[in-house]
């Protein structure tokens, strides 16, 4: 499995600058493929290949007056611009043909200087590398200060260096795990547990444990609004309204890096915990349409299940959702009666067959435990760990010896 792992770097003024230049003719590389594509599908012409792209506008640029400054950043970040196109337009007919999963897929647009997130790619060929004194040497940058605090399990066979709408920069370093390593790393449990999520409660546990919600965005809405004020109320253009967006983008980061923190942990314990664990497969999408959509986002059900779909398949455990339409809230989990639905405000209800008196989001959690079918576990029976893939790397963006220490700061994997 491939697992990514960020650090924040801190580039001083230079650094700064020559890291501008490498995004700037990464995104440059990127918008002369997609309009030469472009211009090849008016002119109804077959796509220029990889490689022909490669020549033209790399190589061959490189020697003309209007694209020189080419030449200043190393060419494997140029590359990996070129792969990213490639694999932009690979999604996009993908989606057309219906071959991909998920939301359908517009064509590759062309980037701006003034996109929230800027990021560039260096793989081996790169020949970056860690400095004894602990920075990460890039190909024409130099040596980065970055902030350790863990080591990394594996070397890392590529880095990205992202500076994201808060200004700040970070190392994202791909490692390929060892599953046996991975496996041993948490004894095995006879323990299953079943999840209903929830807003009031983030997540309520089949053996009566209730997490509450953060609601880190609730709690952070009176400073977001007053930095929002501030935004509006700047003149277009001018440098007061830069520095207006950039602290709305620190307040929204510090909401979404505690949001992502919470989760971590929170899927880290029931991965170690237990053997076997169930979820609803809730439609967040259409809950997102409804009235109730800020909470939906806020406690971002989608990131905690990914999490633990990623783990589970990591450290050897079994994850299963049941159907969104299995009625978890309306029967009994003594007799198995449904007594048909309830309003959101009935938070506990008593079953006309057999009288059980039943806290309704507890109820829901052994449901879901029962209906994944691993309620028989709990009781000895083995739960076989399924094959659930993890996500592998980043849409768009597109190392150090075991020995280094290194900060995790889990942008996407931890």
């Amino acid at each position: 499995m491939q697992l990514r792992y960020a650090f924040r770097l801190y580039p001083d003024v230079a650094q700064q600058a020559a890291l501008a230049r490498a995004f700037g003719c990464a995104r440059v590389v990127f918008n002369d493929a997609v309009r030469a594509r472009e211009d090849a599908r008016k002119a109804g012409q077959p796509f220029p290949t990889a490689g022909q792209l490669s020549r033209k506008l790399i190589t061959e640029a490189k020697r003309t007056a209007e694209r020189s400054w080419l030449g200043e950043v190393s060419a494997v970040v140029l590359q990996q611009s070129l792969r990213d196109a490639e694999k932009a337009y690979r999604n996009f007919f993908a989606s057309l043909k219906r071959r991909r999963k998920g939301p359908k897929m517009g064509p590759p647009r062309f980037k701006s200087r003034k996109d929230a997130r800027q990021s560039i790619r260096f793989t081996a060929n790169a020949r970056w590398n860690i400095t004894g004194q602990g920075r990460l040497n890039l190909p024409k940058i130099g040596a980065v200060k970055v902030k350790w605090s863990l080591t990394l399990p594996a070397t890392p066979t590529s880095v990205t260096v992202i500076k994201d709408a808060a200004g700040r920069f970070f190392a994202s370093f791909v490692i390929d795990t060892d599953p046996a390593a991975d496996h041993a790393r948490i004894p095995e449990t006879d323990r299953t547990i079943g999840i209903d999520l929830g807003l009031t409660h983030f997540a309520v546990l089949s053996d009566g444990t209730k997490i509450d919600s953060p609601r880190f965005l609730r709690r952070a809405e009176k400073k977001l609004k007053k930095a929002q004020r501030e935004l509006c109320r700047k003149q277009k253009g001018s440098k007061n309204r830069a520095k207006a967006r950039l602290k709305v983008a620190r307040a929204h980061a510090k909401v979404a890096d505690a949001r992502r923190e919470f989760h971590h942990q929170l899927s880290t314990k029931l991965i170690s915990e237990n053997q076997g664990i169930a979820v609803e497969d809730l439609s967040v999408a259409g809950l997102a349409r409804t009235k109730l959509a800020k909470s939906v986002h806020d406690a971002g059900w989608s990131s905690f299940v990914s999490m633990l779909e990623y783990k589970a398949a990591r450290y050897g455990r079994s994850l299963v959702k049941i159907g969104r339409f299995t009625p978890t809230s309306q029967t009994c989990s003594t007799c198995g009666a449904v007594d048909g639905p309830k309003p959101l405000n009935v938070r506990e209800w008593t079953c006309t067959a057999c009288g059980t008196v039943h806290d309704r989001d507890t109820n829901a959690a052994i449901n879901v435990k029962t209906a994944a079918g691993l309620a028989v576990s709990a009781c000895g029976a083995p739960v076989r760990p399924g094959a659930i893939p993890a996500q592998r790397e980043e849409t768009g963006s597109h190392g150090p010896p075991t020995g280094n220490g290194a900060a995790l700061r889990h942008s996407n994997r931890r």
